[in-house]
């Protein structure tokens, strides 16, 4: 599923127009974003967490010339599935 069949969805689900639909799509990306740079988590409950974890620098290879490179440090995001939705997931049928 793409952002535009999502935005579809959540429009039919809603009753809501597809503009305001993709409006509240893209609020919900935007203050996740904002509030991860903050530092913060984001806690759905029955669907799970979104949180930043810190990568260490460490040493890689590029794998052309096996160079060892050096890899910055940096901070990545992180979505942790709720109990919930696991479940959900893991007792569909295809």
């Amino acid at each position: 599923m793409n952002k535009a069949e999502l935005i579809d969805k959540i429009a039919s689900d809603a009753g809501i127009t597809k503009t305001q639909a993709n409006e509240a799509l893209d609020s919900f990306t935007n203050t996740v974003s904002t509030s991860l740079k903050k530092g913060d988590r984001v806690t759905l409950v029955g669907f799970g967490t979104f949180s930043v974890s810190e990568r260490s620098a460490r040493n890689g290879r590029n794998p052309q010339t096996g160079e060892v490179i050096k890899i910055k440090a940096r901070k990545v995001p992180k979505f942790k599935a709720g109990k919930e939705f696991s479940t959900k997931i893991a007792s569909s049928k295809k």
